[in-house]
């Protein structure tokens, strides 16, 4: 498994949704499904970061349409 910063938020998401398919198919050991749950949980914090920084820059456009610097 990848390092999370590596990942672009869309390889991230699509990790994501393929561990939820998975778990929800019910077809793993217990251990394998925690683990598959741990990493789908940090998966959807770092893709919530992502659309949060996403989000912050959008709102700190400037009338111009140029970027506020981020301090």
């Amino acid at each position: 498994m990848n390092k999370l910063s590596e990942l672009s938020f869309e390889t991230a998401y699509a990790e994501l949704e393929t561990i939820i398919t998975q778990l929800e198919s019910g077809e793993f050991p217990l251990e394998e499904s925690v683990t598959l749950f741990e990493r789908g949980r940090k998966l959807s914090q770092y893709c919530q970061s992502l659309l949060d920084k996403a989000e912050l820059r959008i709102n700190q456009l400037s009338e111009d349409g140029s970027l506020t610097p981020l301090e």
